[in-house]
């Protein structure tokens, strides 16, 4: 017979109470608790689980017998270089590792279920012992065909539709039986949002639903070793929805990112068992879906106006990836009794800090003017090696005067007015030399702003 038990599980951190309460004793968060029915099978007092012989012997695994082959011989390739480049591995063979379940998260309508249709169709196009299974939770069979044929290139031509095969249920369990059976080559879920237990009353989306859902098939992609792909929602602060123990099952976390306007989109790894955590993925929005771009560099700096006042270039770094990308300012006087400070793709904070450096210590009479700091392409910027381009870029633009030609600007400001080492600095200066940049200011040249500004002649 069976007993419903209701638990109060937390939205932010998925701590269960017995009890409603106002504030989660786990994390602190303030009316986070959701009630939640658990359906469970009465026991006999004293009831205990026996095992025989052969049950024990068949959960226990000799490291003789697991195979000694290294885990990069065994990844899947996506042929496409900058998603197996964040995926990981080591030398060319980088890819998926077989039973990895990881976990793409993003803002609607960014590109995700595009991206994944593009590896999909990618694995399909090689030889495989079995079909790839798309989960259809949000979309129908004919709305993912839409987007397949608009994906679809020469390169795709010699897919066999046979090789990819879709699933038209949102119960999990169902799902992990028809795995079971017919152990795919690959699994999608779009979205594990979507996905439900029978066992549990939550609506779909719900934390218990999410976590039991996640946990079921993480196990069953774990016993089969069959690699699988969880597409997932974000919230208001762009964190993914869900419990953060969702986090804790799967094996890779990967964000997709980007303004929904723009061209750029970035692939980066939160957490990954099977790799690097500090690559990042560079893709472009075409019209057949998402390109890779191998020279992000060049890219970033097509459109650049390095010639005018308040532009200059910086060498940012995107994990190990050194990226050369345009700064621009613009500094006019203000007609209000507080100036503006405005970022995009800035941190508002940085941009005071650095207008208060020049003020202070370099004699920049920025404090009656507005001041307008943006990350050309629409690429967000948080580490403070761009500083030193963004207080050069806004000292053009209040004198209105260009900066030196062909000059890349690498540095952290400190609140002294300091010029500060930054990390990985030989090998951003080895890109920017790479592109035909001839002026390099950084540490090496230059001990404060003050210096670099007499020196340039601002």
């Amino acid at each position: 017979m069976a007993k419903n038990k209701t638990i109060y599980n937390c939205q932010n951190c998925g701590a269960s109470h017995p009890k409603w309460q106002g504030q989660c004793s786990q994390c602190g968060e303030w009316n986070t608790l959701v009630e939640e029915v658990v359906i469970k099978e009465m026991k006999g007092l004293g009831a205990r689980k026996t095992f025989s012989k052969t049950e024990v012997d068949n959960k226990l695994v000799s490291w003789s017998q697991v195979k000694s082959k290294k885990s990069n011989d065994q990844r899947i390739t996506t042929q496409i270089e900058e998603f197996d480049r964040v995926l990981g591995g080591e030398g060319k063979t980088k890819g998926i590792v077989p039973g990895a379940v990881m976990l793409l998260g993003g803002e609607p309508g960014i590109g995700k279920s595009t991206l994944l249709t593009q590896v999909v169709l990618k694995i399909a196009s090689q030889k495989l012992s079995a079909p790839i299974f798309y989960v259809c939770g949000e979309e129908s069979p004919q709305q993912i065909d839409l987007r397949i044929n608009r994906i679809l290139t020469k390169e795709h031509k010699k897919i066999s539709k046979n090789n990819l095969e879709f699933v038209t249920t949102i119960d999990v369990d169902e799902l992990v039986e028809i795995i079971k059976i017919k152990q795919p080559s690959l699994v999608v879920v779009d979205s594990i949002q979507a996905m439900t237990t029978s066992e549990l009353s939550g609506a779909p989306g719900s934390v218990g639903q999410i976590r039991e859902s996640t946990d079921r098939l993480a196990d069953v992609a774990k016993r089969l070793s069959i690699p699988m792909f969880l597409v997932g929602h974000v919230t208001k602060d762009g964190t993914i929805a869900g419990p953060k123990t969702l986090e804790h099952i799967v094996d890779a976390v990967l964000e997709l990112s980007g303004e929904r306007t723009g061209e750029l989109r970035l692939l980066r790894t939160l957490k990954n068992r099977f790799g690097a955590t500090d690559e990042v993925g560079v893709f472009k929005v075409d019209e057949v879906g998402l390109a890779e771009v191998s020279n992000p560099s060049e890219f970033l700096l097509e459109n650049a106006k390095t010639t005018e006042p308040g532009s200059a270039t910086a060498c940012v770094m995107e994990g190990t990836r050194p990226l050369l990308i345009e700064v621009q300012a613009l500094v006019v006087k203000s007609q209000l009794a507080m100036p503006r400070r405005v970022g995009r793709g800035i941190d508002l904070s940085r941009i005071q800090v650095l207008s208060a450096v020049l003020q202070k210590h370099c004699h920049q009479p920025v404090d009656y003017h507005d001041v307008f700091l943006s990350a050309a392409g629409g690429y967000k910027v948080t580490e403070t090696g761009i500083d030193l381009a963004l207080s050069m870029a806004l000292v053009s633009s209040l004198k209105n005067k260009p900066l030196p030609q062909n000059s890349v600007f690498i540095g952290e400001v400190g609140l002294l007015g300091e010029i500060r080492k930054v990390n990985y600095l030989e090998r951003r200066i080895k890109e920017a030399k790479r592109l035909g940049f001839k002026k390099i200011y950084s540490k090496e040249t230059h001990g404060s702003v003050r210096e670099l500004l007499k020196q340039i002649g601002f």
